[in-house]
């Protein structure tokens, strides 16, 4: 099977997943290797997809944060063995624990 192009890559995203790629992109606790798996985009489709969707300003932004905190990116360099959070409060069956005040 022959593989696409970069641009045909990026033209088979759906304008409803238009906003869940940028949201992914956006996120740091999101690799780029999840988006890939999940609408076929190389980390330098991504890059791509994110300048012709952002404007310059925030485009900027998110490209310096993303080469500061690569590291976040990418779960072979951040050792993440999970990628689900877990908050202290929460108990292994899911529920969460009541604060001591009664507060919820």
């Amino acid at each position: 099977m022959k593989s696409l192009s970069r641009k045909q890559r990026i033209n088979s995203i759906s304008a409803d997943d238009v906003p869940r790629v940028i949201k992914m992109a956006l996120e740091d606790r999101t690799s780029f290797e999840l988006i890939e798996m999940q609408f076929q985009l190389k980390p330098d489709d991504v890059v791509l997809f994110m300048r012709q969707h952002l404007s310059k300003p925030s485009f900027m932004r998110w490209r310096q944060r993303a080469h500061e905190r690569g590291h976040l990116k990418n779960p072979k360099k951040k050792g993440l063995v999970s990628e689900r959070f877990k908050s202290q409060n929460q108990r292994v069956d899911g529920s969460i624990k009541e604060n001591r005040r009664g507060w919820k």
